[in-house]
């Protein structure tokens, strides 16, 4: 069985595969000439689920810090900061 890594690896991966449909969509609707509004609306769709899947990754990231036997609370604490500083 794949272990709890793999499975958030699996559903990054499906999660920009979708992304990239939506990315591919748009620039078939610029090509074809289709209303700015449609889409300028899917542009919002793409940005939001990139923006979901940005969170998702960051909170990967700030999980595998905090539970991190090797640091102390005083280390968690700074490089979370660091992460919330650089990320976001």
């Amino acid at each position: 069985m794949p272990d709890s890594i793999q499975l958030h690896q699996e559903a990054m991966l499906k999660r920009l595969a979708r992304v990239e449909g939506q990315i591919r969509g748009i620039q078939g609707m610029i090509r074809r000439g289709e209303d700015c509004e449609a889409v300028a609306q899917q542009f919002a769709a793409a940005r939001k689920a990139l923006d979901k899947a940005y969170q998702e990754m960051l909170a990967c990231l700030l999980e595998e810090t905090v539970l991190d036997p090797e640091r102390d609370d005083a280390q968690m604490l700074s490089r979370v900061r660091t992460i919330f500083t650089k990320y976001t």
